[in-house]
């Protein structure tokens, strides 16, 4: 049996369960054996057989199984064809939706976010996949992962359709890129924000990193926009890897799409959009120039999708916040954000965004996940040493990694160790208690890492844990 005669069996009315996870198949199922973050479905091809998969996609080098029942199918890429069977067992919902994509190290929950708001303030209904929700349109639910699986992709697809969207937008992570997870999607617009030192863990090398970002743009047609951040290095080289048309933006210089910061304060932004000759004015909530240029972003993926620069600046000035992004909690004075940043680049774009607005202090209390890029941890002591007055080290998602262990490796990224300005508290609820009850008038408290999560991970379990909430317990005890 070849590939097509199977992509024309699942294509069929009696479509056979297609699973990547050898636990799960049953009689008659199509096992298709994909390499992942940390196992590779190849080595379980024999489990998959003995729990009686009919059909085993997988890649060379494989022997004929010994059971003359089962078809063994090889492929180039395991990963691209479990995305296409994915696809078309579901009737390719992909095909029926305007699909936009945005990739990056940072600032793709923004730009998701935003978009959704332009198509909604339009009036269609948006599809979102990212990092905080899976939404089709009708009903959402909390994300896993950043890009979820093939199968689960065209699942959520298939009811964004019945949903009634029109539109998706996704989060394009390097890891979903480099597995192709992403096959057999036909993107209209697809958008790169930047790319700073994270996931070295996994891609090895930066190269290695923005190669899998480039391969996004690298998959789109002669009829796609490719939108690109001209302010970013790597644009340049991404721009010669795609056949689609560039659309590159700008803050505060000449490109296809730019932005005039007109006034930035603790409540937000005004600025003005310029598109093709139009202008536009934008206020929102979102702080930073970071954030201006997710704006650009946003703006560029819509304007891709046909719509036009008035309704675009209308949906970008109605969101009004992106959970965990630079989240803002108030009490007695005192301004607390909860923000995502969990690498150097974010929490330097954060702290030097409110730095200027602090009449105080300005206090960060960070942490490093475990079993993740090295790197960076001592990159985040450095930065908030040098932006932050006064900064409290404590523990993220540790993981399978012992808490003391990271925050050591933390401490050596700070100059001054012993200064009387660097805490170390590894429990989290404590260190966020003691920055607040610490804080006085007119400071500001900046809780990074973790966001929008309700959870902290320690060893292999999830416990209930949320920073907002935490924090907003701790104001509340202050009046």
């Amino acid at each position: 049996m070849t590939f097509d005669d199977l992509l024309n069996l699942v294509s069929s009315d009696k479509v056979p369960n297609i699973c990547g996870d050898s636990r799960l198949i049953e009689d008659g199922d199509i096992f298709v054996a994909v390499k992942g973050t940390v196992y590779d479905g190849h080595d379980f091809i024999d489990k998959a057989a003995a729990r009686g998969a009919k059909y085993i996609v997988c890649q060379p080098p494989q022997n004929e199984h010994r059971v003359s029942s089962i078809k063994i199918i090889l492929v180039d890429d395991s990963a691209e064809a479990a995305a296409i069977l994915a696809q078309a067992s579901r009737g390719n919902p992909a095909s029926k939706l305007t699909n936009l994509a945005v990739t990056g190290t940072n600032g793709k929950t923004t730009v998701a976010f935003l978009v959704r708001s332009v198509i909604h303030k339009a009036g269609e209904k948006c599809g979102l996949v990212g990092t905080i929700v899976y939404d089709t349109g009708l009903a959402s639910c909390q994300a896993d992962l950043t890009t979820p699986d093939c199968f689960a992709i065209a699942d959520t697809q298939e009811q964004m359709v019945k949903a009634g969207s029109k539109y998706m937008v996704i989060e394009a992570s390097s890891h979903a890129l480099a597995q192709s997870r992403l096959a057999g999607i036909k993107f209209k617009a697809a958008a790169f924000t930047n790319l700073a030192g994270d996931h070295l863990d996994y891609h090895k090398t930066k190269a290695e990193y923005l190669n899998a970002k480039t391969k996004l743009f690298s998959s789109l047609s002669t009829d796609a926009t490719a939108v690109l951040n001209k302010q970013s290095p790597e644009a340049k080289l991404i721009a010669k890897h795609t056949d689609a048309r560039v659309f590159a933006y700008a803050v505060g210089a000449s490109a296809d799409i730019s932005a005039h910061i007109e006034s930035m304060d603790i409540n937000g932004t005004v600025f003005t959009l310029e598109y093709a000759g139009q202008r536009q004015k934008v206020t929102t909530s979102l702080l930073g120039r970071y954030n201006v240029s997710n704006h650009l972003a946003a703006a560029g993926l819509c304007l891709a999708a046909g719509f036009d620069l008035e309704t675009v600046a209308a949906g970008l000035s109605a969101l009004k916040a992106v959970p965990g992004r630079m989240e803002k909690l108030d009490c007695n004075g005192i301004s607390v954000f909860i923000d995502y940043a969990h690498a150097d680049d974010p929490l330097k774009n954060v702290l030097s965004t409110l730095k200027p607005f602090c009449k105080g202090r300005v206090m960060v209390v960070f942490g490093c996940g475990g079993d993740r890029d090295r790197t960076k941890r001592p990159r985040m002591a450095r930065v908030a040493e040098q932006l932050a007055d006064f900064v409290i080290v404590t523990s993220d998602n540790p993981r399978t990694e012992r808490p003391a262990d990271i925050i050591n490796e933390i401490v050596t990224g700070f100059e001054n160790p012993d200064s009387e300005t660097i805490i170390v508290e590894p429990d989290r609820k404590k260190a966020i208690e003691l920055a607040i009850k610490t804080a006085a008038e007119d400071d500001i408290v900046l809780i990074a890492g973790k966001g929008h999560e309700d959870y902290q991970i320690i060893g292999t379990q999830k416990f209930d844990f949320s920073d907002r909430s935490i924090a907003q317990e701790c104001l509340r005890n202050l009046k």
